[in-house]
């Protein structure tokens, strides 16, 4: 009998270790290693979040900044014919140095270039008046209806230093190539 009772505590005591593994190998390894990976899933939730909510803090200041520039820039597309009306915008300005009364003008344009959809023209201006108006020749210039580009303005005084200046400017327009119009249309 005691023979009996000693394998039935060996088996008693296999019994419990086969128990033991199997409940760490199948039931606390798993259970662990899920836990751990919901604690990592949870903290990259957080994480992202935390950068949602402070992306979402610089929104505001993210869509002030985009109506600035839509306000500096305006109707890009509209500033730029798409035809060069070269001869109606030479006259405009023509008229905006007269009517800042101007003197001595000279509007020449350059060797056209074109880049594609987008070409240009340099336009070289000259004249003479008072300081003054200058200022308000350039104010009206960027109120026209087409975008200029000043690249260089040179303004020089009389040798009678009374206040006239003369002023030359290099200027680029643009226009857009329009389809089924050459260079020469």
């Amino acid at each position: 009998m005691m023979l009996f009772q000693e394998k039935k505590q060996m088996a008693i005591c296999v019994l419990a270790v086969v128990l033991v593994i199997d409940f760490t190998l199948f039931g606390y390894r798993p259970l662990h290693k899920e836990l751990h990976d919901t604690r990592q899933a949870r903290a990259e939730r957080v994480l992202v979040n935390a950068r949602a909510f402070a992306e979402s803090e610089q929104l505001p200041e993210f869509q002030e900044q985009l109506q600035k520039l839509q306000k500096k820039v305006g109707n890009y597309e509209a500033n730029i014919p798409g035809e060069r009306s070269l001869g109606v915008f030479l006259h405009k300005i023509a008229d905006l140095m007269n009517e800042h009364n101007l003197r001595e003008q000279l509007i020449q344009p350059g060797k056209e270039v074109a880049t594609g959809e987008l070409n240009y023209m340099p336009i070289r201006m000259q004249c003479k008046g008072r300081l003054e108006q200058m200022f308000e020749f350039y104010k009206s210039l960027q109120g026209l209806d087409r975008s200029v580009r000043i690249e260089q303005v040179r303004l020089v005084n009389n040798n009678e230093f009374s206040g006239e200046v003369s002023m030359q400017t290099e200027a680029v327009i643009y226009y857009r190539q329009e389809s089924g119009h050459s260079k020469g249309q």
